[in-house]
């Protein structure tokens, strides 16, 4: 009603506001349309608010994309914690993670990744968050496999990128993108030919 005044959002929950209407705006309109103004009246708050909050159109992306990073690590730190033992199912476990997190967040992430890559500072960014990420699988998966070949390693986000854009685009299903991923993956860190179904003794 008219007569009961807005509650004032804090600084932490309206910066997630932000950052939800900034997706909102992406899936809708694509990320060209995602400016400081657009999302002010998109969010029904002035330019100087957002500003206060990004800075800049460059700012609102890395937060995006920032925000994007944390879920894909909860979402493998999560599915890590039900993975049963041995190298296969571990590695299942990485790549449905890296795939369903990718279909969950929709086309709004590849906006932003290719907004990103028009940015020295942002594709630093994007850059060291898959650096920290696969550390994480690196930690998970040599002590079931071994030393892994770092450059080998960088191949996972490149095909669990590719297969998520076709599982979106409906080119192939979910459960087929997971499942040439693992097969990629186990392919990647057990290039010495040792067997990853042979159990250690």
């Amino acid at each position: 009603m008219n007569g009961i005044p807005r509650r004032r959002l804090s600084k932490s929950d309206r910066h997630a506001q932000l950052l939800e209407t900034a997706r909102e705006l992406i899936r809708e309109a694509g990320t060209d349309e995602l400016t400081l103004g657009r999302l002010a009246e998109h969010a029904g708050v002035t330019k100087p608010l957002v500003y206060d909050h990004f800075g800049d159109r460059s700012g609102i992306l890395a937060e995006l994309y920032r925000a994007f990073e944390a879920r894909q690590h909860d979402a493998l730190s999560a599915a890590l914690d039900s993975a049963g033992p041995g190298l296969p199912a571990v590695a299942s476990v990485v790549a449905g993670a890296y795939i369903d997190c990718g279909l969950a967040e929709g086309r709004e992430l590849a906006g932003v990744v290719a907004a990103l890559a028009g940015s020295a500072t942002l594709s630093r960014l994007r850059q060291e968050a898959e650096d920290a990420y696969l550390v994480r699988c690196r930690q998970t998966l040599e002590p079931l496999c071994g030393p892994i070949d770092a450059a080998g390693l960088h191949a996972l986000i490149g095909a669990g990128d590719a297969l998520t854009r076709n599982a979106l685009d409906g080119r192939i299903s979910a459960d087929r993108a997971r499942t040439v991923l693992t097969r990629v993956l186990i392919a990647l860190v057990t290039d010495d030919g040792h067997d990853p179904t042979e159990t250690t003794r």
